[in-house]
């Protein structure tokens, strides 16, 4: 699987947010991409890429899921559509396309990817959705992850 370099530009979001368990996020994009797109439709916004979505782990297992899309400006948000943002910087992107059932093979290029060019993660990943809803054998995901090098000190500096 490739993985490309890219620097990244901060991106204003608007996205739904819930805690769920690992095997309850998929159903709930069902939910969450369609209300972002409403709440964009109702402000007379057009979203400015493909849909996305970040998990952070906690702890007891679950996990805060943000889901939404990109979009130009930053929006104020309701009750339930809230303003986000995706991070600035660097970053290394694995792209799978297929099945979102073997998705785990995009995020082992990324580690692969950062251990061989002595780097670190910083915060979590995203991932971007290309494809056709209905689709999911063709489906092209993106797993984004913001990275930092680590110095690597010479034998003098040791």
């Amino acid at each position: 699987m490739q993985t490309e370099f890219r620097t990244v530009r901060e991106q204003p979001t608007a996205v739904l947010r819930a805690t769920l368990r690992r095997g309850e996020i998929r159903d709930w994009f069902d939910v969450a991409f369609p209300r972002v797109a409403g709440y964009l439709y109702r402000r007379g916004l057009v979203a400015c890429g493909f849909p996305f979505s970040r998990d952070h782990l906690f702890p007891d297992g679950t996990y805060l899921v943000e889901a939404g899309f990109p979009v130009p400006v930053e929006i104020e948000g309701d009750g339930d559509v809230q303003p986000s943002s995706l991070p600035g910087g660097q970053v290394v992107v694995a792209r799978h396309v297929g099945s979102y059932d073997d998705v785990a093979d995009a995020y082992r290029a990324v580690d692969d990817w950062l251990k061989a060019e002595q780097a670190v993660r910083v915060g979590d990943a995203w991932e971007v959705y290309h494809g056709a809803s209905g689709d999911r054998a063709g489906y092209c995901t993106e797993v984004i992850q913001p990275f930092r090098l680590v110095p690597v000190l010479s034998t003098s500096e040791s």
